[in-house]
């Protein structure tokens, strides 16, 4: 089975594409889709929309595992947090997608064996998990950890 994860946010929404046959797991690709700071809100999750879309026809995945979002103690990076990660799963359900969604500490509990585990300790298991992989950046990281999570716990 194809898995996508997905790292929502409006700036940066980090995704990563892997395979998983039994307990074995590939990378297939990740990325990151970056919107401009300076353009409306509205055009932002658009493109986000957008994009994702094109991923999704690219790979198509049997599934789509999401972090869930946290709370901010800037009540407006939550509120467009809030907006792109509903981009995300609408994105996700409109191409018929099962969607699951994991909790940050949950998904590095799942990589790392602790839930309270730094970017760094998630990158070093993901180096092991996904031999060569070569990362986007730490949103792509946190995607392919999610989608990682789903291999192993979210069923297939």
């Amino acid at each position: 089975m194809i898995i996508l994860g997905l790292d929502p946010g409006l700036g940066c929404t980090g995704w990563g594409v892997i395979r998983a046959e039994g307990n074995r797991l590939s990378h297939i690709a990740n990325g990151q889709i970056k919107t401009d700071a300076g353009m409306p809100i509205a055009s932002r999750l658009l493109q986000l929309d957008l994009e994702l879309k094109d991923i999704l026809t690219q790979y198509t995945p049997g599934a789509v595992a999401v972090e869930e979002v946290f709370v901010n103690k800037n009540p407006q990076s939550t509120l467009k947090l809030g907006q792109a990660r509903g981009v995300v799963l609408l994105g996700a359900a409109r191409g018929g997608v099962p969607v699951a969604e994991y909790a940050t500490r949950l998904i590095k509990k799942a990589i790392v064996g602790v839930g309270n585990a730094d970017k760094a300790q998630v990158q070093a298991m993901l180096a092991i998990l996904l031999p060569g992989v070569k990362l986007a950046g730490h949103d792509a990281a946190d995607a392919l950890a999610a989608a990682i999570t789903h291999a192993h716990i979210g069923g297939r």
